[in-house]
């Protein structure tokens, strides 16, 4: 958070024009004017004021996080409310905390009556507790384990054992301002975390002894005292849905990396049921002196019922045994929570508070899958790596709620790279609820009474993608089955990796096919092959960033998250159009909810989720003006398909080609200039 400065001499912040504000922004970072983020700037500005919601496509290199936070600034200032900027991801939250905000607010403090201040704010887990530390609350794993000696511990980060790891969390804790898990120098597993750490229903709140030293009771405090609020898309989706109030009162709201919304907030209200999590609850009961042994009975029936029942979208009513042992579960767990009530002594506030919310949980979840929503969709699933079986339930949509909770009370400015799929707002705009026939012009001004009234605006890209890059479709080679990559795709590979001499970012849909290819392409060419899986993510990106002639496999983690640009990436390689599962029990649900609706589920839901991917995965290639390369997509049905236009027009304008010699020749040239 920065500190408020007055400026006496400043007029008021409304009385300051938005271009004096953007010139001294954009001079503070270096940089020049450019036409996409102005237009996108003045747009943003006239949504804020007008209280109308505003969907932005901006291409990389655009800027804007800038022709956001500018006018979010200027508008908290007018209004005396804050603004809520909200990401998907911490790698983008940390660089508008850390960089973005930093520079900015320096630069336009001397036009603004004061300077504007700013703050992160996250969910309770991501902050030490310190009265978990202090022995507030049960230790979340089993006896001996924290200081496993075996070479094999899983708990381990690198070659340090969990027991390590929490004691150098320990010491952390005395040290450490924030208690941010994300000011850690070193990091530690999320295991390692789980035991200074407490979620919001654990918290004893008020009555913790520790309250008034809260690291996140601080952060929050903070957050309401500031002009600009950053936060994650699942955190303000629940704060929303529930009436938390963990985030302030604010009348705007910024999504940046809008594409991920919807399925952040899915993510956010699905509801799971695992027999792992009983045995943890019934440990934990037992260490408040609860025998639990009828729960623990029921968890083994849920167990058992649910290695018989089959794999996939449970359609209609869920196997007799199944909803006996989830019925039979409420009961019990009903009980453990009355009896964990009074259950240990005066020092077991934080015992009792951990596992009673931990069975409320399971409370709602045996509730909400006895009795479903119309739109709620369960299923079952069993994991062959490890053995374990869950049974969830997700909605449908989350359009309604989004719209209900959201959108009627305040106005939502959504932009990303990636939102007009195939030219076309409508999809992005329909997955949080607004409706096709509320468009409206960026330049009109409905009353604010029209809350689903709505603009979108593409601004383009800065970038010369025809000129600075190519998308080659291999048409020649087969069309890619369940089996796993082809020998004539692995072969086309290795050639094209050849041809490029390494930097190549190779893009798979599944972990087992980066494997596959990685194996393939060692065996026969002298190039660093780095995969996903065998080291941190940031030490492979790091040597791929660093080596010239390094290449990177890996899945859907890179297709969103690596930002490289220069020599080090000029060719990205696309295994397969990404479909989702056509098993997956929430696509196949929303492909059939459409059909029945008249509508074509294909195209709304796999086509729009391959899309996506397929936009942000080609999006790696160009990163600045002067990067050159290609994308090579090695599924003919990019080209063939009736679906391939769509899919193209997804993805940057690249110069297309599907002649192999051209693709092998472009890169044998770019990898000796």
């Amino acid at each position: 958070m920065t500190a408020a400065t007055d400026h006496p001499a400043s007029p008021a912040a409304g009385e300051i024009p938005l271009s004096t504000l953007m010139d001294a922004a954009v001079t503070a970072i270096g940089g020049a004017p450019r036409p996409g983020q102005q237009a996108m700037a003045e747009s943003v500005d006239l949504a804020m004021s007008g209280g109308r919601h505003l969907l932005v496509q901006a291409g990389t290199g655009t800027g804007k996080s800038l022709a956001y936070l500018v006018p979010a600034l200027r508008h908290a200032l007018v209004s005396g409310r804050p603004v809520v900027i909200s990401t998907a991801t911490i790698a983008l939250q940390t660089q508008i905390v850390r960089k973005d905000l930093p520079l900015l607010v320096e630069a336009v403090a001397p036009h603004l009556p004061r300077t504007p201040t700013y703050a992160l704010l996250k969910g309770r887990a991501n902050y030490l507790c310190k009265h978990k530390i202090a022995g507030g609350y049960p230790v979340d794993v089993e006896a001996g384990a924290l200081f496993a000696e075996a070479s094999n511990d899983p708990a381990r980060t690198g070659s340090e054992r969990l027991g390590d790891q929490v004691r150098r969390l320990r010491e952390w804790s005395e040290e450490t301002d924030s208690g941010d898990r994300d000011s850690l120098q070193d990091a530690v597993s999320d295991r390692a975390w789980r035991q200074v750490s407490v979620t919001g229903n654990q918290c004893i709140g008020s009555s913790c002894p520790m309250f008034e030293d809260c690291f996140a009771e601080r952060s929050r405090e903070l957050a309401r005292e500031v002009d600009i609020v950053v936060t994650n898309h699942a955190l303000l989706a629940i704060d929303a849905f529930d009436n938390h109030g963990i985030i302030p009162d604010h009348d705007v709201v910024v999504f940046d990396e809008a594409h991920d919304l919807s399925a952040r907030v899915t993510s956010a209200v699905t509801d799971v049921l695992t027999p792992g999590m009983l045995r943890g609850t019934v440990r934990d009961l037992r260490g408040l002196g609860v025998a639990g042994t009828a729960l623990d009975d029921a968890s083994e029936e849920l167990r058992e019922a649910l290695e018989l029942s089959p794999d996939g979208r449970v359609i209609g009513d869920l196997p007799a045994r199944l909803a006996d042992a989830i019925t039979q579960l409420r009961v019990e767990a009903r009980t453990a929570h009355s009896d964990a009530k009074d259950a240990g002594d005066d020092s077991s506030a934080g015992a009792r508070k951990t596992v009673r919310a931990n069975l409320q949980e399971i409370i709602d979840v045996c509730e909400r899958l006895a009795a479903p929503d119309e739109d709620d969709v369960v299923s079952i699933a069993h994991s062959p790596a490890t053995g374990r079986s869950s049974i969830q339930v997700a909605p449908l949509s989350v359009a309604g709620a989004m719209r209900g909770a959201i959108l009627e009370d305040r106005t939502a400015v959504l932009t990303s790279a990636t939102l007009a799929l195939g030219g076309r707002f409508e999809p992005a705009a329909g997955e949080v609820g607004l409706a096709r026939a509320a468009r409206m012009e960026p330049t009109e001004l409905p009353p604010r009474e029209d809350a689903n009234a709505w603009a979108a605006l593409d601004v383009g890209s800065p970038f010369e993608y025809r000129r600075q890059g190519i998308l080659y479709t291999a048409r020649h080679l087969p069309q890619p089955g369940r089996e796993g990559p082809s020998p004539a795709m692995l072969d086309h590979l290795t050639e094209l990796v050849e041809a490029s001499r390494g930097g190549a970012l190779c893009l798979f849909s599944s972990r087992r096919g980066a494997e596959l290819a990685a194996e393939h392409v060692r065996a026969r060419l002298d190039l660093t092959i780095a995969v996903q899986g065998e080291d941190s993510m940031a030490n492979l990106v790091r040597t791929f960033r660093e080596e010239e002639d390094a290449s990177l496999f890996g899945t859907l983690t890179l297709w969103q998250g690596v930002d490289v640009s220069g020599r080090s990436l000029r060719l990205v390689t696309i295994d397969r159009i990404p479909f989702p599962r056509p098993d997956d029990p929430l696509t196949s649900a929303r492909q059939e909810r459409i059909g029945q609706r008249g509508g074509n589920g294909f195209m709304a839901v796999s086509a729009q989720h391959a899309a996506l991917l397929l936009a942000q995965g080609a999006g790696r290639l160009i990163r600045s003006t002067a990067d050159r390369g290609m994308v090579a997509v090695l599924d003919p049905r990019l080209s063939t398909a009736r679906y391939g236009g769509y899919l193209r027009e997804s993805m940057p304008p690249l110069w297309p080609t599907s002649d192999p010699e051209v693709a092998l020749g472009a890169l044998r040239r770019l990898s000796e200039s």
